[in-house]
């Protein structure tokens, strides 16, 4: 597949890391040489330009790529460049805005007029990414695929849950309502087999049916608390979609040290409580009364206040905490330290331009964002390797799992006895740089 992408900035270059591993032909095209020098090292190429020059994407042949994604960090560049790049013959162009009336149906329907096939909105995206945490607390991380037929969700276990302390062969009762797909242990992802263990502190990725959510719950050690507040710190842009999606659910709260954008944020949120506080103030998640509320969400513009502000929060008996970490190299810091959930822009944009290359239904296409990790949700094509034998018989490479399926509209676990079918949507889960081996398999 051929992969141009405009704009060499946070979300561009995460993408193109992750896309140098599957054996893609990737071009990357910048005004800014030494943002190109950051990906020197990977196996793409790099086309110092503007990504709206007419010579600039004839010289790189865009009229033959597969795909075009316009991630620069001005709107208007890249819905220009994405129609360009669709006229001159690109087979799908993307492109990241940053106004929400744009994802509007009217609004969707004028720019495929102009060529562009999706509109991506990292902001938005990571308001709903942290909606669906809040609503499922037990959990750090919660996925609905393959329509809500089937559910994938990342806990942290504890020395109370069943599962702790057993391999993974000696618990054949959990086979019937849940898939271990990934243990993370020690900033390492694994993808276990019948001999590994599941220990305490780990991170389990299990798949599992949404009859049978109850069930995980109970063998993981548990409780799903009822949700009904919310106290937010932060004023950006994620903070004002968030609290538009939550506002009529839930009791919501917003502390910000901005007083400008305290009192924009009153005007735009009526249905909400905003509070003004000094910057520096350390007290200030206990002088709210952080106890008193059932979720807190820390979306500041600073990974480490984040995270700090969260660990406090704990401290001082808060249950679920969800935090914006963008920088990368903190995530795992940020697991390790127990705050709960973590959002990161740069991934969900990212992981949901990468479904949209293997999926060529967009709308469908999932927000899988797993920093040494990727989700495939995809269908099994006619005369596909993977229908030949049992998954057991398959020989599978150990940086991937099968986890789930759905045929005939009904989500189904995967065993060793399962044989998979031409037309069955699956959801595979493998290493970062695996997904290759998976569309040679599943294609």
């Amino acid at each position: 597949m051929r992969i141009v992408i405009a704009g060499a900035g946070e979300v561009g270059t995460h993408l193109a890391k992750m896309l140098s591993n599957e054996e893609q032909d990737i071009i990357v095209v910048d005004k800014d040489e030494k943002k190109l020098y950051n990906l020197e090292n990977y196996n793409l190429m790099t086309m110092q330009g503007s990504a709206v020059s007419l010579d600039v994407l004839k010289s790189i042949q865009v009229g033959v790529a597969d795909i075009f994604i316009a991630v620069t960090p001005h709107e208007t560049i890249n819905v220009i460049a994405s129609s360009m790049a669709k006229s001159l013959g690109c087979k799908k162009a993307v492109a990241r805005i940053d106004n929400f009336e744009f994802m509007k149906p009217a609004s969707k329907k004028f720019f495929s007029s102009y060529g562009i096939d999706t509109l991506i909105y990292p902001e938005y995206l990571a308001a709903i990414e942290v909606k669906t945490a809040m609503q499922h607390p037990w959990a750090r991380n919660w996925f609905e695929m393959l329509n809500g037929e089937l559910v994938l969700a990342g806990v942290k276990v504890r020395d109370n849950a069943r599962i702790v302390g057993h391999k993974l062969k000696d618990l054949s009762g959990i086979s019937s309502f849940m898939h271990v797909n990934a243990i993370k242990r020690n900033r390492e992802i694994i993808i276990p087999g019948g001999n590994d263990e599941v220990l305490h502190n780990d991170i389990i990725y299990v798949a599992t049916t949404p009859r049978n959510i109850d069930d995980v719950i109970a063998i993981c050690g548990k409780i799903n608390h009822r949700v009904e507040s919310v106290l937010i710190m932060g004023g950006n842009e994620i903070v004002k979609q968030l609290a538009e999606l939550i506002c009529q659910d839930y009791k919501v709260k917003i502390m910000h040290s901005d007083l400008a954008r305290c009192q924009e944020l009153a005007d735009e949120l009526p249905d909400c409580n905003i509070v003004h506080y000094e910057a520096g103030n350390t007290d200030v998640l206990e002088d709210e009364g952080v106890e008193d509320y059932d979720v807190f969400v820390a979306l500041g513009d600073s990974s480490e206040s984040n995270i700090l502000s969260c660990v406090m929060a704990k401290e001082l008996g808060m249950r679920k905490t969800i935090a914006q970490v963008e920088n990368l190299q903190f995530v795992n810091e940020a697991e390790s330290l127990n705050i709960g959930t973590i959002i990161n822009k740069k991934l969900i944009a990212s992981s949901t331009i990468f479904q949209m290359m293997i999926d060529a239904d967009t709308e469908t296409s999932k927000s899988l964002a797993l920093a040494d990790a990727e989700v495939a949700e995809l269908e099994v094509g006619a005369g596909a390797k993977v229908t030949k034998a049992m998954v057991k018989d398959l020989r599978l490479s150990r940086d991937m799992t099968i986890a789930g399926l759905v045929r005939n509209g009904e989500g189904l676990l995967v065993t060793g006895d399962t044989q998979l079918q031409a037309g069955d949507r699956v959801v595979v889960f493998c290493l970062a740089g695996a997904i290759h081996k998976i569309e040679k398999m599943f294609g």
